[in-house]
C-alpha cells in the first residue's frame, strides 16, 4: 500500500503512520531500559559495585575430608579449592576463554599432590542428593581430569572413608615407585594405625565456629549455575 497514493483513505494512512510511530517509541524505550539495566562495566567501581565479604575456603564437609587426608597421608601435599585452569594446560588452537567458561573456572575440591606439587589425584566431595545441574557439573569435571590422566576419588558428604581405608587405597595406589628392596617391603605392609580422635571431636575442640554457616564458602558450582541462569534469561528475553 502506498501511503502517498491519492486514492488511499486519509484515515487509514494516519492509522498506519501512528502505528509506526508507536513501534519506534517502544523500541527506543526498550533500548533505554536495557542500557539502564546493563551499565558500562568500565564505569563501575570494582569494590563499590561488588562489595566483597570474607568467606571460608572450604565447607564443613570439605574441612573434614581435608583433615582426614592430612592425618592419613602425612607425606603428601593437600590443597583445597584449586581451579582446573591452575593445574591443567590445554592447546590454544581454539579459544582459551571459551575453555575457561566451560570448565576452566571449576574447582577441584581437594588436590592430593606429591612433595613437588605434582597432582596425583583429586578428591571430589559430593552431596548425598544432587540436582541434575550439579551432577552434570561433576561429570564434566571428572571427564576433563580423566583425559588429563588424573585419578578422581568421589567421597560423599557425611559418609567419608576411615583412616585405614584412605591409607590402604590412596596410600598404596599413589605411593611413588622406589628401587630400594627394603623400602618396597616396608611400603607393602599396611601402615600402622595411630590412635586419633574422631574428626568431629577435633573440630569441636579446636574450632568452636566450625559449624557456623555465616562464613561458608561460595559453592563450587555457583558461577556455573549463574552463567546458565543468565543465558536462560537472555534466551527468554
Amino acid at each position: 500500500m502506498n501511503l502517498f497514493d491519492p486514492n488511499t483513505s486519509p484515515a487509514l494512512a494516519a492509522a498506519v503512520l501512528l502505528l509506526l510511530t508507536l513501534l519506534a517509541l517502544r523500541l527506543r524505550l526498550r533500548q533505554r531500559q536495557g542500557s539502564r539495566r546493563q551499565p558500562d562495566r568500565e564505569a563501575l567501581d570494582t569494590v563499590q559495585a561488588w562489595l566483597p565479604e570474607s568467606a571460608r575456603i572450604m565447607s564443613i564437609h570439605e574441612r573434614q575430608a581435608y583433615d582426614l587426608l592430612r592425618r592419613a597421608l602425612p607425606g603428601f601435599l593437600v590443597l583445597a579449592q584449586v581451579p582446573l585452569s591452575r593445574f591443567l594446560r590445554v592447546p590454544t588452537r581454539h579459544s582459551y576463554n571459551e575453555w575457561l567458561q566451560r570448565v576452566g573456572s571449576l574447582n577441584a575440591d581437594l588436590l592430593l599432590c606429591d612433595s613437588g606439587s605434582r597432582v596425583l589425584a583429586v578428591i571430589d566431595i559430593r552431596a548425598p542428593e544432587e540436582t541434575g545441574r550439579s551432577r552434570r557439573r561433576h561429570e564434566r569435571l571428572a571427564r576433563v581430569l580423566k583425559a588429563a590422566g588424573i585419578r578422581v576419588f568421589t567421597w560423599r558428604e557425611g559418609d567419608l572413608p576411615s583412616l585405614a581405608e584412605v591409607r590402604n587405597v590412596l596410600g598404596n595406589e599413589l605411593a611413588p615407585p622406589t628401587t630400594s628392596t627394603e623400602h618396597k617391603a616396608t611400603a607393602s605392609r599396611p601402615m600402622p594405625l595411630i590412635p586419633i580422635a574422631d574428626i568431629e571431636e577435633v573440630l569441636a575442640e579446636g574450632d568452636q565456629l566450625a559449624y557456623d554457616q555465616a562464613m561458608e564458602p561460595v559453592p563450587s558450582g555457583f558461577y556455573d549455575e549463574e552463567v546458565d541462569s543468565v543465558r536462560g534469561q537472555l534466551a527468554r528475553g
